[in-house]
């Protein structure tokens, strides 16, 4: 009798265990949509980084599975059903499609799985736990109101050509909206041309090369994104704009993002300021989320979702930034 409650005892005791240790390891599926630039590689490093450092804090062993879609949202389904029958405690997406991510948004919610969107969001009636991404308002406030700074340091009145996103993005919506009554408000700057570019490089070069020969009085330049740089410059170039600060024909330039051209560009002084895009204050978001949300806890969230802010870069400051993903993954 006595054999048999120490057995009884000891069985119990290994399911405590048991439970214990299984609550400790928490499985976290990530589907990219694509990993075709250096950014989604900096974002992985950052990401499992992160993992281990909040992941201790929290008493948990996070395990990370990515798999890809390769643009293919039909591909970026089934990849997610993968994770999840594959056991992922919580599941993270950066949407190929922001309509189609729905159907697996809803697959987790079945399963009783947390899902976070990641720098994308759901565009269908499906809305994940959270989502985390980019402070687009932040970042274009932080830079417009340094340029304003920059040009009435330099006695200088503000000419300015705008290079919109495609304003169908509420990333690209908040930069322009910020930038448009920052400037209007400063006394300093003027914008002579809005031109919309749809994310299109071949339109931020069309777009660009008729406002500058429309407004040859154009001093400055602002662009919701540096990703369509060459096209940018390109421009700048035909127009003999493409000028170095010192330069009597350096085209004053503040832009958003930061992305592997335009560091270089920045460091050779073509870029006066700009907003990084952080990859790494994101990882940072989204494991704090996950985290939070596999604890059953609030993530707390804004109503935008849990947004990293970027930091302020200049040609100062550049050289000095830690975990500055453009610069380090070149």
């Amino acid at each position: 009798m006595r054999l048999q409650h120490a057995v009884i005892g000891s069985v119990a005791a290994m399911m405590v265990m048991g439970s214990i240790a299984q609550a400790q390891d928490l499985k976290v599926g990530v589907s990219w949509n694509n990993k075709d630039s250096s950014l989604e590689t900096a974002w992985e490093d950052y990401i499992k980084a992160e993992g281990e450092t909040q992941g201790k804090a929290a008493g948990l062993t996070i395990t990370w599975t990515f798999n890809v879609a390769n643009g293919d949202p039909a591909r970026q389904t089934a990849n997610i059903e993968d994770l999840i029958t594959g056991g992922a405690d919580v599941v993270v997406a950066r949407a190929e499609d922001g309509g189609a991510i729905g159907a697996s948004i809803r697959a987790a919610k079945d399963a009783g799985i947390p899902f976070v969107a990641f720098d994308r969001k759901s565009t269908s009636a499906e809305q994940p736990d959270a989502f985390v991404g980019g402070d687009s308002t932040d970042e274009a406030t932080t830079t417009t109101n340094a340029f304003v700074d920059i040009l009435k340091a330099k006695q200088i009145h503000g000419q300015c050509i705008e290079l919109q996103g495609n304003l169908l993005d509420s990333n690209a919506v908040a930069r322009t909206k910020a930038w448009n009554e920052i400037t209007t408000a400063s006394g300093v700057i003027e914008t002579v041309a809005h031109v919309p570019t749809e994310w299109n490089p071949e339109l931020f070069r069309s777009g660009l090369a008729n406002a500058l020969k429309a407004h040859p009085e154009a001093n400055c330049l602002f662009t919701a994104s540096d990703f369509a740089l060459p096209a940018i410059q390109a421009a700048l170039e035909d127009a003999d704009r493409w000028h170095p600060t010192g330069d009597d024909k350096h085209m004053w330039f503040a832009s958003q993002d930061l992305m592997q051209d335009a560091v270089k560009a920045m460091k050779a002084g073509y870029i006066d300021v700009a907003t990084t895009w952080e990859a790494s204050n994101q990882a940072k978001e989204l494991v704090r989320v996950v985290i939070a949300l596999a604890k059953k806890e609030d993530p707390g969230c804004g109503p935008d979702g849990c947004l990293a802010k970027g930091r302020l870069a200049t040609p100062t400051n550049l050289d000095t930034l830690d975990h500055l993903w453009s610069r380090d993954y070149q």
